[in-house]
């Protein structure tokens, strides 16, 4: 539902936590969050708020409700929603994005746990890919987080493809990004050790969709795949890697890590990883 419309409901009278992002209609960080809330009895519940861009005037105001309790944050508004903090943790600032809101005494404060998230799935693969090169698909604020994470775990280069690659120069100063056009993306993956999908390319329910054309799909064939859409599992992008032999990661172990750290900003519990992950192991393939 929209801000307007969760606003003037019950449930925004009760203590809530929020995702905010368009769209969110699929996302299952509400099963996984409210049942670590239920695993600690917490009296509060996560829900999803399709925010529209028409709505961020009234988000301010929004964001001071005294049950609203703290949110996560996805597409498009990683990086809009600084405007709207107190304050934003220091790796946060260095990202330059913000998926996690936490309340704090009085004041708003933005994190960034889809770093953490994001490099947890890639421990086991770290001496294939110290001094490599990765690829990654999509400009946006979770591709922010990813870099940040590919500089620290050893990549020394980093290529970002855009569709419009002139209007992408505000990224973090790092020495070893550069952001190229789709035209070059392929000569480059000849030599790439990772390749990441950072887009919605794929994402229910347009699950027909990648970043990659099928001519393209052998390019992968010596790389670590890794797409951080979650739903479904397997996305196209996965299945054409799969089909020419690479390695592949998909995007649910990201979302668990990420939203492990989210939850124990909020609550101060360790968040029960193993339950969270049967239940949504359970619900995705069913």
């Amino acid at each position: 539902m929209s801000l307007s419309t969760f606003r003037k409901s019950q449930k925004a009278k009760n203590p809530h936590y929020l995702l905010f992002g368009h769209p969110i209609e699929h996302s299952w960080s509400p099963l996984m969050h409210n049942l670590a809330f239920d695993h600690y009895d917490i009296g509060a519940q996560y829900y999803t708020v399709d925010l529209l861009n028409s709505e961020l005037n009234s988000l301010a105001s929004y964001l001071n409700n005294d049950f609203f309790k703290g949110a996560n944050i996805t597409v498009p508004y990683k990086q809009v929603i600084i405007d709207y903090l107190d304050y934003i943790d220091r790796s946060a600032k260095h990202i330059g994005a913000v998926n996690t809101i936490v309340r704090e005494g009085y004041q708003l404060v933005g994190y960034n746990t889809d770093y953490a998230g994001f490099v947890a799935p890639l421990k086991d693969y770290g001496w294939e890919l110290e001094g490599g090169r990765a690829i990654v698909f999509g400009t946006g604020g979770a591709s922010r987080a990813i870099v940040a994470g590919l500089v620290d775990i050893g990549i020394e280069e980093i290529f970002l493809v855009s569709r419009n690659p002139a209007r992408n120069t505000s990224f973090p100063e790092h020495e070893q990004v550069e952001v190229v056009s789709y035209h070059q993306w392929t000569s480059l993956a000849e030599e790439a050790a990772l390749i990441v999908n950072a887009t919605p390319l794929g994402m229910h329910p347009n699950v027909d969709q990648s970043p990659v054309r099928e001519t393209e799909k052998t390019v992968l064939s010596d790389c670590i795949c890794y797409d951080i859409v979650y739903n479904p599992l397997q996305t196209t992008f996965l299945k054409q890697a799969n089909s020419v032999g690479a390695k592949t990661i998909n995007g649910l172990e990201m979302l668990i890590q990420q939203g492990s750290r989210s939850f124990e900003l909020w609550t101060g519990h360790s968040f029960p990883v193993n339950k969270v992950r049967d239940k949504l192991h359970e619900q995705i393939t069913n």
